[in-house]
């Protein structure tokens, strides 16, 4: 009898200690994000396949670009071309690029990177083969117009690239980049010299377009970001994607499954003027339009002061004298002063000055950051552009030359790895796309500063390069977000 109520006591206590020992047992799944992903899985053979194959993407534009600078001697005399005319195909070429740019980042943010980069590969290739067969200025214009269209799509590699990269290679892989955009300037110069002399510039244009066409083959060993497919919903490419770039690095995935939230609002204009990003994106695009109104300006000033022997002032305005039949002889607005070899000289040393700099730019760049970095290059690109007025020797000119062609290309360098930085994958290639059509408003201007009012005032027009650089260098000491050592921001 006593032993009865002690019996329900033992079954509590069993039952309690039940439920206290199975509590433990209960996990949660393990999971992770793209960006862990990467970052686990490393820097490995992927990335250097993906550095060379989008950074590849820079030969091209670096080729199309620069063929204006040295094909515009022949077309200004073929073509019996004023000043203005000859400026008007290179603002057209960005004027293409400018609205162009904008659609491509809006389509590269909702349907993918990938896609839009081969898209506008083909483009370009296109109508820059159709370039060559232009049978007057009008076409000629007309057509560069579109193959600017194209190039602008370009951008789209340099996106695919800094979604891949983990954090800390980032810094360092991308400014490296620009040897691409070297190799692609002294190519097309050192094509110059050889065909133009030879079989003419319509030759030259299509055998730059040789290196687009072979590039649209190479893409297919690329894939689409992983961080766009997750932002769409299409988790298991995302994970196919980051399953091969592990085998490939000989590396591991993180354990756990891939979480990503859909996003559904991508690509949006207005994003990227919400407060918490406006200020950013009004700083950026002030930045990117300086910045291309420097670059462009520096390239087209170095054309037009070979070609119409502007050094300190000796000549102002250099016109021939054309024989026709009975009428005697007339002037003709036509500058007929062909690129000599020595020219096509100095075209490349100042173009190598492009990479002087990317070993001061790339520590910059990783150790006082990005705002800091791009201020100080474009304070000194100020100082250079007013130094180039100083009547000096040639090979004085070639050093201002140099150095200021390696002081543009850092500060490009710095604004493109910040811009794909600070903005989120939701909208990371429209900020892109943005930033790169306002910048082709500077370089849409600089063509008639470099063309037409340097051969009237050479100290006006440097003058006004060096105060948009001034404004710039104090756009970006002041930009409100540091982007060093930060990782890729998926929402905003």
């Amino acid at each position: 009898m006593a032993t009865k109520p002690t019996e329900p006591v033992t079954i509590l206590s069993l039952r309690k200690l039940s439920l206290g020992t199975a509590e433990p047992q209960v996990k949660e799944a393990k999971t992770f994000t793209v960006e862990d992903a990467v970052e686990t899985i490393g820097f490995g053979r992927f990335h250097i396949a993906l550095f060379l194959i989008m950074g590849s993407t820079g030969v091209v534009e670096a080729m199309e670009i620069m063929l204006i600078a040295v094909v515009s001697p022949v077309i200004r005399c073929e073509w019996q071309l004023e000043n203005w005319q000859v400026a008007l195909v290179t603002t057209m070429v960005f004027f293409g690029y400018m609205v162009f740019s904008i659609l491509f980042g809006l389509l590269a943010d909702r349907y993918g990177r990938w896609k839009i980069l081969l898209i506008s590969f083909l483009w370009g290739a296109y109508f820059s083969l159709l370039t060559s067969f232009a049978p007057s200025y009008i076409w000629f214009v007309f057509l560069r117009t579109m193959v600017g269209c194209g190039v602008s799509g370009h951008s789209q590699g340099l996106i695919i690239k800094t979604e891949f990269l983990p954090t800390k290679y980032r810094g360092y892989m991308l400014p490296l980049s620009q040897v691409f955009w070297l190799a692609g300037s002294l190519l097309i110069i050192g094509l110059a010299s050889v065909i133009i002399p030879t079989i003419g510039w319509r030759w030259l244009i299509r055998v730059a377009s040789i290196p687009g066409i072979i590039l649209i083959v190479a893409f297919k060993f690329i894939p689409e970001s992983a961080r766009f497919n997750v932002s769409t919903g299409n988790t298991r490419a995302a994970l196919a994607t980051l399953e091969r770039i592990a085998k490939m690095n000989r590396s591991v995935m993180p354990e756990g499954k891939l979480v990503e939230p859909v996003l559904e609002k991508r690509g949006r204009f207005a994003d990227l003027l919400d407060a918490k990003y406006l200020r950013t994106t009004l700083q950026i695009w002030v930045i990117w339009l300086g910045i291309s109104f420097a670059y462009y300006g520096v390239i087209l000033a170095s054309a037009e002061l070979l070609e119409r022997d502007l050094v300190c002032g000796s000549k102002s305005d250099s016109e021939v004298v054309v024989t026709g039949g009975d009428s005697g002889e007339s002037q003709s607005p036509c500058y007929c002063h062909m690129f000599a070899p020595s020219d096509y000289r100095t075209m490349i040393i100042s173009t190598i000055g492009e990479i002087a700099l990317n070993p001061l730019n790339i520590l910059g760049i990783n150790f006082l950051g990005r705002r800091l970095s791009l201020s100080i290059t474009m304070g000194c690109t100020a100082l250079f552009f007013l130094l180039l007025n100083i009547c000096t020797s040639s090979a004085g000119l070639i050093g201002f030359l140099f150095m200021l062609r390696a002081l543009v290309a850092a500060n490009f360098n710095t604004v493109y790895i910040y811009t794909a930085e600070v903005y989120p994958t939701t909208m990371r290639a429209l900020g892109m796309g943005t930033s790169g059509s306002l910048c082709r408003i500077g370089a849409m201007v600089a063509p008639f500063i470099s063309q037409v009012l340097m051969s009237a005032s050479i100290l006006g027009a440097l003058c006004l390069f060096s105060s948009v650089c001034v404004v710039c260098a104090i756009s970006a000491f002041t930009l409100p977000i540091e982007t060093k050592g930060r990782a890729l921001q998926q929402i905003k």
